[in-house]
């Protein structure tokens, strides 16, 4: 394969600002009506990035959103104060083929704002089933492009208005090479015979919906684990409940309104009053001494609710138990995970493509664990199981170019060994 060489630092020189300028940011209906017009006359794939405000907003919204088309130019579009005026950008892009890098990221935001590629290049993806073992921005550029992209602003509070100069180009050069870079990967993919897993990998993302938020997002507060009563566990579900409503309210990111620790202080500490509440860190700061009676609601409310309403001490499994325990409850299944692990390590190797792009890593473990009815039965023909699997991963949303690759070696790694026939000893003599 004809993987570039990542080891090496190729000294490029550094891209410091948009060859035609920082454009200026639109924000009104006028300007943005103007804009699709000129983007509609543009050719070629359409470049696009959005930059959040995550950890500093609730919402996963969109401050800005950056496009670069050839024949158009660029354009840094803030979307809040025109967000019911996108129509006409709607119509001019959306139709066309999106290239973006990591477009998970954006997508759901900019489709609350009613913008959805109906084609879709992902160019951190493609780096991914092309085999490069680094996939940021800055380094695939550099490496397949020759320019080294300066980065610094991307964890940003982008919801600041005005937003700075230094941002807005940082912004604009985040656009700036990637149709460029678009091409250079896909040139690659196709030297690789991996077009069409590719587009396959694409239309998955572009079409799938946003997971929902999951069930017990409490138990993933900080330093939770060091509770040891689900008393206890019922205070941090209470002041995290609390805590994600005032956040929502306000769009503020959660840990900006309370941070972990002051949860699991708060719990330890068991404060009766608001003055011991205030006397514990963080909570008799300003930002929160505000809401004092609401955490100590929260507070009270875990303290006594019934017994029949506390949560348990472990988190309930969707699916199967954590693997660190698979060889006490089921063996057997603890084996067949290893095999597996082993033929898709392998098929990685083969392939230079991560594993878990290979197949979903939780798709594998769910196979492995009560996939498919009769491990121990030998089927008939090794035809019987790779159907089994085939349609098992198919109904888990394995790709077909995933399924091709990796039936035949799950198949074999997964049929059991027929029992070993006992000799009976000879007859003893006469």
């Amino acid at each position: 394969m004809s993987v570039p060489d990542e080891s090496e630092p190729t000294g490029a020189p550094p891209l410091l600002a948009p060859v035609d300028g920082v454009p200026p940011v639109l924000d009104t209906a006028a300007e943005i009506a103007a804009a699709a017009a000129r983007l509609a006359a543009g050719t070629g794939p359409l470049a696009v990035d959005a930059e959040r405000a995550s950890g500093f907003r609730y919402s996963a919204r969109a401050y800005l959103i950056q496009l670069r088309r050839a024949g158009a130019g660029t354009f840094l579009i803030d979307p809040i104060p025109v967000a019911d005026s996108l129509a006409p950008l709607a119509d001019a892009i959306n139709d066309l083929e999106w290239v973006l890098h990591s477009a998970d990221q954006d997508l759901p935001g900019l489709a609350e704002l009613g913008l959805r590629p109906q084609r879709l290049f992902d160019t951190e993806l493609g780096g991914r089933l092309a085999g490069f073992e680094r996939v940021g921005l800055a380094a695939m550029v550099e490496n397949l492009l020759g320019h080294a992209l300066r980065k610094g602003h991307g964890a940003a509070d982008w919801s600041t208005r005005p937003l700075p100069a230094e941002w807005l180009n940082y912004a604009a050069l985040d656009v700036e090479l990637l149709l460029e870079l678009r091409d250079a990967v896909a040139a690659e993919l196709d030297a690789q015979g991996k077009t069409d897993w590719a587009a396959q990998e694409f239309e998955h993302v572009r079409t799938t919906e946003p997971a929902p938020p999951k069930a017990d997002r409490w138990r993933r507060t900080s330093g939770i684990h060091n509770l040891r009563r689900t008393r206890q566990l019922a205070v941090v579900r209470e002041l995290w409940t609390t805590r994600d409503a005032l956040a929502r309210g306000r769009d503020v990111a959660p840990a900006r309104i309370l941070p972990d620790a002051a949860i699991i202080a708060a719990v330890t500490a068991d404060p009766k009053t608001i003055a011991q509440l205030r006397a514990l860190p963080v909570f008799g700061g300003p930002r929160q001494r505000r809401y004092s009676r609401e955490w100590l609601a929260a507070i009270d409310r875990g303290r006594t609710m019934p017994d029949s309403d506390l949560p348990p001490l472990t988190q309930p499994f969707d699916g199967p138990p954590p693997v660190n325990r698979w060889e006490r409850r089921d063996p057997a299944a603890a084996a067949r995970l290893t095999r597996a692990r082993t033929a898709m390590g392998e098929l990685s190797t083969e392939h230079a493509i991560p594993v878990e792009n290979l197949l979903s890593p939780d798709l594998v473990r769910r196979l492995c664990w009560d996939g498919l009815p009769d491990y121990d039965h030998v089927p008939d023909s090794p035809d019987d199981l790779a159907s089994a699997i085939d349609g098992f991963l198919k109904s888990g949303g394995a790709r077909p170019w995933q399924r091709e690759l990796a039936v035949p070696r799950l198949t074999e790694a997964l049929t059991p060994e027929p029992a070993e026939q006992v000799t009976p000893p000879p007859p003893a003599s006469a």
